[in-house]
């Protein structure tokens, strides 16, 4: 059978169809970038100190004096989690003695926060921390939330990895969207830290299941040239309009169940697009659908306004080559050989500590210096110049010198963070930013370069394991950022050092840079199989041929 990019090559490459799925698939994942990093906000720990009930019959002295010092940061400022037992300041206050003059309060017996805590408004309103007091004692369901979260994202793209590959690209894609609309809605009115937990787990399993589905159709349908930078234009660039949305939708609504219902609104308006945008024919090609892809893609050409061909698929030819395609891929074909084993290893402890430095930074906005939703903001527009180095670099330089160079810069800056004078809190911020920067930009040619490695009958069920591998990276990324109670270069360290060392194990990898995309598992073996003169030569031909990366954007 003829090679699928050759039969539809007659569509063109940026046509009106083309477009309309460029576009509509883009903007379906602008809800992710809402949901993703919402915990940031829905989390938020504002500052908070132990309630001195107002019947204490303290004076104003000895209220002031109520809360015991304690060094953060090298400032002594308010305990968070302890007062002065209230008893004896009782007893004290009563006897008319005063704080500091007449009584050393370091001599004083301290207790926790048995009548609750107040927290600071300044820069939250309510969050679910405030809600159920997930502080002092209860602080680890902070990060637990969160990881929870992830949890539900590593089941989600775990499942739908295979159920995308066995059901079809559109269902499963409608699927995640829906159940990640509906159970944020039911947050809404959570009675319990459990009850938000448990259903922030099921909105995981929805929230970045879909963009991988989402991401797999687009670079499925759409050509060579316009695939590149679908994966790290289009699709991320349009998660990072979501992500940028969030600090301004939490800067406006502070009540954190009114800004989980603003977030969850936008989810609904992609219901139309079940009528808009199509099934993968690569997909359908590969159980033997031809009818059903044909159909697709003469509606296609009707679109673009191009003839198409009386015949697109030979029937004979299917017919011969339908055995293969209806073989039913498992995940042990992902180590089928020896030569995939070994890069499909490597590829998941790339995507692991690539999550792990992405929303370590993400989620540690807060901890910044400066204001939490502009660093949030920052964070996420630093993403958009970010995409665009990566499409520049995917379209000009191999793959692995590329994603080495980019992983050397984020962790390399991310390292340098703990030689800034305490002084130098804009300089700190910008090597955040920087590297933050490095490590997106790294993300998003994963993508691409993952893609390029498998062939259509198991590429969604790769990309559904490398990305489980990501998720298990995202579900400790809390913890990272949860050392800073510790020391605030620790979890720096750990990332930047984590990032380097996946920018050395890069150069082991093989080279795609200028192949098609495989079709079939002896496709995929060459590929994977390139000694470096074949390696060399195909690069040598695709600068030859610069039409299969140049976009006509």
């Amino acid at each position: 059978m003829r090679d699928y990019e050759a039969a539809t090559a007659f569509l063109g490459e940026w046509g009106r169809f083309q477009r309309l799925v460029f576009f509509l698939l883009s903007a379906s994942t602008i809800p992710n970038g809402f949901n993703g990093m919402s915990a940031v906000f829905l989390a938020g720990t504002p500052e908070h100190r132990c309630v001195v009930p107002s019947g204490a019959n303290l004076s104003a002295e000895w209220l002031n004096a109520s809360i015991p010092l304690e060094l953060r940061g090298g400032q002594a400022v308010p305990s968070r989690c302890r007062r002065y037992r209230l008893a004896a300041l009782t007893n004290l206050s009563a006897l008319g003695l005063r704080p500091g003059s007449d009584v050393e309060l370091e001599s004083l017996e301290q207790e926790p926060c048995r009548d609750g805590w107040e927290y600071s408004r300044d820069v939250y309103r309510s969050t679910i921390v405030t809600e159920w007091n997930l502080v002092c004692e209860d602080d680890w369901k902070v990060p637990l939330t969160t990881s929870l979260f992830f949890v539900g994202v590593l089941i989600g793209s775990f499942i739908s990895g295979q159920l995308s590959d066995r059901f079809g690209r559109k269902s499963i894609l409608f699927l995640t969207m829906a159940v990640q609309t509906a159970f944020s809605f039911m947050q809404i009115f959570s009675i319990s830290w459990e009850m938000f937990t448990v259903l922030f787990l099921i909105v995981g399993m929805g929230q970045i299941s879909n963009y991988v589905v989402a991401f797999i159709l687009g670079t499925e349908i759409l050509g060579k040239s316009v695939r590149i930078i679908f994966s790290t234009l289009g699709i991320c660039i349009f998660f990072a309009i979501g992500y940028m949305l969030l600090p301004l939708f939490a800067y406006f609504i502070r009540d954190w169940r009114m800004l989980l219902l603003a977030l969850t609104i936008p989810g609904l308006f992609c219901i139309p697009l079940w009528w808009i945008i199509p099934e993968s024919p690569r997909w359908l090609i590969s159980q033997g659908r031809y009818k059903e892809a044909e159909v697709i893609i003469r509606k296609a050409a009707k679109i673009n306004g191009v003839p198409a061909p009386e015949v697109l698929f030979d029937t004979a030819e299917m017919q011969d080559w339908k055995p293969q395609q209806q073989q039913k891929a498992i995940l042990l074909d992902l180590f089928r050989t020896r030569n995939i084993a070994t890069i499909t290893i490597m590829s998941l402890l790339l995507w692991f500590f690539t999550s792990v430095g992405y929303f370590g930074l993400s989620l540690s906005t807060p901890n910044w210096h400066g204001n939490a939703y502009i660093n949030c903001f920052l964070s996420a527009v630093i993403e958009v110049p970010a995409y665009v180095i990566a499409w520049l670099l995917l379209r000009c330089l191999p793959r692995r010198y590329s994603l080495a160079g980019i992983f050397f810069l984020g962790g390399g800056v991310v390292l340098f963070i703990q030689l800034v004078p305490a002084d130098f809190n804009v300089l700190s911020v910008g090597l955040v930013m920087l590297g933050k920067f490095g490590i997106t930009a790294a993300f998003s040619m994963l993508y691409v370069y993952n893609v390029e490695l498998y062939p259509t009958l198991v590429r969604n069920m790769a990309v559904g394991a490398t990305s489980t591998a990501s998720r298990l990276g995202s579900i400790i990324a809390p913890y990272f950022v949860y050392l800073d109670a510790y020391d605030k270069y620790l979890p720096y360290i750990l990332m930047g050092s984590l990032t380097v060392l996946i920018g050395i194990l890069t150069l082991f990898l093989p080279e795609s840079y200028g192949n098609s995309l495989p079709e079939s598992f002896e496709q995929m073996l060459k590929v994977k199989c390139f000694r470096n003169r074949q390696q060399t030569t195909g690069i040598r031909n695709a600068k030859e041929s610069p039409k299969v990366l140049v976009t006509p954007l």
